[in-house]
Order: structure tokens, then sequence, then C-alpha cells
């Protein structure tokens, strides 16, 4: 059913209010003229001609009177309808965006979000309005986009272990698989990928809503990397994959937790190692800047093609569709990130494209500087981390 259409109650209020204003500005202009031509006209008679008779300056008044009432009257319909004319134009032409602004914003309430308010012609508050407005309802349809693709994405990954763990069952109930240790070790394995799944989801809105509880201490990220790279050291060296850490011999240090900044090399070394093939190198470089300390994770892998670059921390999101079926979660990228804007620094991806390696960078500023949206320390500043040397951890071939 076709909602009925509005009356033009804004047209009619600016339409009214302009009528008033012509209507004062009426009763005003007569009353002033009656008021003040009278005398000035009575002392340019006495100054041209004298005395007159009183007969003769009843007629000059009548006169007078009858000749502002007659212009007046007549100018002031003229005016009045001259007037009333353009302001119903200017009227319409100022409610219009607002009606437009108004039928958008049910549309968008009643579901279609790619609804769009013309842009008025004029530049003016209005315009700024409607493109405020339009940019609003484009970052609801992207959300929506986004939120469908998350629950399509969720149920894509809940599919894989759920199947797995039913096609399981039914084998043990009907007798055709062994309940052995290796069916155990399967079962385990897929309701440990949903139990990740449960709690990764968990973590990264809380920290995407700036929930997450943090344990906030002055903390050496050097050290930090380095022991990140030394529970990597067995897997690259099983692959022949050179991994090391460069950091400067002097770091200042960062205010943040070390366990969730952990987690976040985590990731980025699991992304990486994942990604870069045997006898390939990843390294770790640790430098200050000022008042940030930069940490820059740097592979010889796929790299990653400048279209994916955008979507990359998006939950779920890979570039290549073949490996939904990791063992990964797929929203390891995001939960750092999340980490990261949580203690008030930036991660960003790199890549000169297909093949040419990708480098995954955040930075964080140093202890008691901030930059207006991290955590902050209780004691602001203090002296360096120790000095160090660039350490390897168990690497490959270089």
């Amino acid at each position: 059913m076709t909602e009925p259409r509005r009356p033009r109650r804004l047209v009619r209020r600016l339409f009214t209010g302009q009528m008033l204003v012509i209507l004062i500005g009426a009763v005003t202009l007569g009353a002033v003229a009656f008021l003040i031509a009278p005398p000035i006209f009575d002392d340019h008679v006495r100054r041209a001609v004298g005395p007159v008779s009183e007969v003769v300056a009843h007629h000059l008044d009548a006169a007078l009177s009858e000749t502002l009432a007659i212009a007046l009257t007549l100018g002031i319909v003229a005016a009045a309808l001259a007037a009333a004319a353009v302001s119903w134009l200017l009227a319409r032409r100022i409610a219009r965006p607002v009606e437009q602004l108004s039928a958008t914003a049910d549309a968008l309430a009643a579901g279609h979000l790619d609804a769009r308010a013309a842009r008025p012609t004029t530049d003016d508050e209005l315009t700024d309005l409607t493109d405020a407005f339009n940019g609003m309802a484009t970052r609801l349809e992207d959300t929506e986009k986004t939120r469908r693709g998350l629950l399509a994405d969720l149920a894509h990954e809940l599919r894989t272990p759920l199947a797995t763990i039913e096609a399981y069952h039914e084998g043990l109930v009907d007798r055709v698989i062994e309940p052995d240790a290796d069916t155990w070790a399967t079962l385990q394995e897929a309701t440990g990928r949903l139990q990740r799944l449960v709690e990764d989801l968990g973590l990264v809105s809380r920290a995407e809503e700036g929930r997450l509880p943090l344990d906030l201490d002055r903390i050496d990220i050097g050290e930090v990397a380095e022991r990140a790279v030394e529970s990597f050291a067995p897997a690259a060296q099983a692959r022949d994959i050179a991994l090391e850490v460069q950091a400067s011999p002097v770091l200042p240090p960062v205010t943040g937790d070390r366990d969730r900044l952990g987690q976040v090399l985590t990731n980025l070394l699991a992304n990486a190692l994942e990604h870069t093939p045997d006898g390939g190198r990843i390294t770790i470089t640790v430098t200050p800047t000022n008042r940030e300390v930069v940490v820059m994770v740097s592979d010889t892998g796929v790299g990653i093609a400048p279209e994916h670059l955008p979507h990359l921390f998006q939950r779920f999101y890979r570039a290549d569709p073949a490996r939904r079926h990791t063992a990964g979660s797929g929203i390891g990228l995001t939960i750092s990130r999340a980490i990261v804007h949580g203690h008030g620094g930036e991660l960003t991806a790199h890549s000169d494209g297909p093949g040419r390696g990708a480098t995954l960078t955040f930075r964080l500023p140093v202890a008691g500087t901030g930059n207006g949206s991290g955590p902050e320390a209780s004691s602001a500043s203090g002296s360096p981390g120790p000095a160090r040397k660039s350490r390897r951890g168990n690497v490959g071939t270089s």
C-alpha cells in the first residue's frame, strides 16, 4: 500500500511567513506615508503660494490623501502579487531538498539502502546537508553489505567443521568409522576450530568496540618481536625459511599490553609464514621514529594484488578463496588491527604486487606521548630500552 503524499507543510509555513512580512511592510508603509506626507506637502504649498484659504487647504489635503491612497493601494497590491509569486517559488525551492531528504530517509527506513537524495544545484547549507546525508546513506549501505558478507562467511566457516563433526558422528553410529586415535584427533581438531572461531569473533568484536581489556605497561617491543620469532623458529627452519629480527640498538619503550602485542606479531608472522614459499625470507624490522616505534613484518612470499589491499583487514577476507580451508579463522588480521588501534597505533599493508612479497607495518606511540586516542602510561617518560643487536632465530638458508 502506497503511503499518501504528505502536504507541503514547510512550503506553506515559508509562504505564510513571507506573506506576513509583506503585510506588515504594507501597513508600515501606509502608516508612515500618511503620517509624514501631509505635513511635508503643506509646508511646500505655503512656501510656494503663501497662506491659502481653508477651502483650498481642504481640497489640497483631500487630493493628497486620495492620491496617496490610490498610489499606495495599487503599488502595494502589485508589489504583494509579485512578492507572493517570488515567495512561493523561493519557498518551494527551499523546501524541495528537505522534502527529498525526508522521502529518502523514509526509503532508507523501508530497507532501500540504495536510495539517495538529489543534490541541489545551489551551493549552500542545504547542499552540504544533502551531501552529508547521502554520505551517511552510502556508509549504511556499505555496512549492510559488510554485515551480509560477514554472515555468509561466518556460515561458510562454521559449515566445514560442523560437517566434519556430523560426518564422523554418523560414521561412528553406523560403525563405518572406527573410534580410534585418528578419529578422536579429527573430532578434536574440528571442535577446536569452532572454539577458536567463537573466541576470535568475540575478541574482534570487543576490540573494535573499544572494550578489549588491556594490561598496560611500559614494554620493549623489540623483545616482544624476538620472542615471537623464537616461537616460529622451528616451523621456519623446517621449511628452510630465513626468519630474523632487525631491531634498532636503542628503542624507546611503548605503553601496551605485552600479550596482546605479542598476539599481533604472532598473527602477522603466521600470515607471512603461510604465504612465503620454502627457502624464502621473513624479516621483522623495529625502528624508532619521531614519537613512534615502527614494526614491519616483511616477507618474500606470494604478494598481494592492488585490488585486495583495501580489503585485507576485513573479517574473513582472503585474497585467495582457495585458502578458505586453512586452519586459521580468517580474522587474524582484523584482530591485529583492532588491537593496534586500541593501543593508539595504526596497522597497514603494502605489496608491490603478486610474487613480490608483502610488508605489514604497525606503528605505536612512544610511552608518554600518545596520539590522542591510545593508552597512556602513568609514568609518562623514561630512559630508552636496553641496547640490543640484530638477532636471528633458528633459521634456514639465507
